[in-house]
């Protein structure tokens, strides 16, 4: 999943990524960051997976919900045990059966480039992805 996603970014000629995998309780599964990607780009990855799995959509849905309710948004991060960051770039990773088994982030680019890359690093694993 994760050379599948950094394929992704360098044929579409992206900025440095670091992509996140976690378990459906947001614990890191997998990751890579790739030479270049700045210090940051892991805990944004992560904290972007996290907020997927945690809220249980994809963090597209959240970057929307969080500019209508941004108090509510930052009462969440404030408590979460787990990084917390409804920005997009991150989708669940869903069974046949539509049961959650984690997410992947991405962080390095566009909000719309890190999400094109997990969700190519998915479709690569064989798994689906919302």
């Amino acid at each position: 999943m994760l050379d599948a996603a950094l394929a992704a970014a360098r044929q579409h000629g992206y900025r440095p990524m670091g992509v996140v995998v976690v378990d459906a309780a947001a614990q890191v599964v997998a990751s890579a960051r790739e030479d270049g990607a700045s210090a940051l780009r892991l805990d944004i990855a992560l904290g972007k997976a996290a907020a997927a799995v945690g809220m249980g959509v994809s963090s597209r849905v959240l970057t929307q919900r969080a500019k209508d309710l941004p108090a509510f948004f930052g009462a969440v991060a404030a408590v979460a045990q787990q990084k917390f960051i409804p920005q997009t770039g991150a989708v669940l990773i869903v069974a046949a059966d539509g049961g959650v088994l984690g997410a992947a982030g991405a962080s390095g680019g566009t909000g719309d480039e890190d999400e094109q890359i997990v969700i190519a690093g998915i479709a690569a694993a064989g798994l689906a992805h919302a």
